[in-house]
């Protein structure tokens, strides 16, 4: 196991230099951060695409009861 926790702590001690060179006032998401947001928008888009569709499909007209009394439905739509 020391091993793996110096393996660790060099790891640590070349990531230590790198955040010391970013200016804090100059950080941006980059090229990458753009890339994944753009993706997770079209899939957005996509997903409310499908969602429209389907949901297009769908009839709310609620059809009679077959298991219901025939002649109470009857009745109801009289009175």
């Amino acid at each position: 196991m020391p091993d793996m926790s110096a393996s660790a702590n060099l790891a640590l001690t070349h990531l230590v230099p790198l955040a010391k060179e970013v200016d804090e006032n100059k950080v941006t998401p980059g090229v990458l951060g753009f890339i994944v947001f753009a993706v997770m928008a079209l899939a957005v888009w996509g997903l409310m695409k499908s969602m429209s569709r389907h949901m297009q499909k769908v009839d709310f007209k609620e059809a009679p009861d077959a298991k219901a009394d025939p002649g109470t439905a009857v009745a109801d739509s009289k009175g």
